[in-house]
């Protein structure tokens, strides 16, 4: 710990589930700067550039698809149309509805063999919703995690509208990884990790047996492990464009 101190090193205790306990020394907390050039951002480029790279993965993930049907071709091209209209649009409920209706192609073609029925965040309604839910919050603790190494304030986001107690910012840089979880849970159906039995039905919502939510959480936080370092990269990237006020072009982009 006195080394961490000299030389400006913060250590952080984390929970299993990657959630930030707490951190011993972060030096990056008087980083003022950078604040003040988040308060003083206004314009809509770096939401977009974020939305198009969602839409890249999206696009990436439905081509692995061996025996595409029609439909899921007809997705692809329809995402890819969405994907080009990104860049002309004007405020931020343009690029809401064209990642709305991207997304929602997305997922019907992705879980389309499985007992899927459509995307509804802590709905519950089905297994797949409730991985989604977990694997989407372990992902979601990791980038927290790499954004707090800069001294961000996370709850100034670029694309989520910011409300009281949203780490908003941590949903932005979240949206490229989101197809990581989405493959490992459908390879996990193909290798019969997933089972009916696992899952309970309460109060009209699915809930992981508390016995088998470790066998679970395993797999799940392998999927984000194997890109823990595309992860970091692109976090201390997108730090490096944003405080030196680097053109759009030269901010990070992950392709899965």
């Amino acid at each position: 710990m006195e080394r961490s101190k000299k030389f400006g090193f913060p250590v952080v205790l984390l929970s299993f589930n990657f959630k930030m306990i707490g951190a011993w020394n972060a030096p990056t907390e008087g980083n003022f700067l950078l604040r003040k050039k988040q308060y003083a951002h206004n314009d809509w480029q770096i939401a977009r550039q974020l939305m198009h790279n969602k839409m890249e993965n999206q696009i990436r993930t439905l081509k692995t698809i061996r025996k595409k049907s029609e439909a899921c071709k007809a997705a692809i091209s329809s995402i890819k149309q969405y994907q080009q209209q990104i860049p002309q649009a004007k405020n931020l409920s343009d690029i809401m509805g064209l990642e709305g209706v991207a997304s929602r192609l997305y997922f019907e073609q992705w879980f389309f063999s499985l007992p899927w029925k459509g995307r509804r965040p802590r709905a519950k309604i089905d297994p797949i919703n409730v991985l989604l839910d977990i694997g989407y919050t372990f992902l979601f603790y990791m980038v927290e995690n790499m954004l707090h190494l800069y001294g961000f304030d996370i709850y100034q986001g670029v694309y989520h509208r910011n409300f009281y107690q949203r780490k908003s910012l941590v949903c932005d840089l979240q949206e490229p990884f989101r197809c990581i979880i989405d493959r490992q849970i459908k390879k996990a159906y193909g290798l019969g990790q997933i089972k009916e039995e696992d899952f309970v039905f309460q109060k009209g919502q699915y809930r992981l047996e508390y016995k088998k939510s470790k066998e679970y959480t395993r797999w799940l936080m392998q999927s984000i492990l194997e890109y823990k370092t595309e992860i970091f990269k692109y976090c201390q990237q997108y730090y490096r464009c944003f405080i030196r006020e680097k053109p759009i072009a030269e901010y990070p982009f992950f392709e899965i």
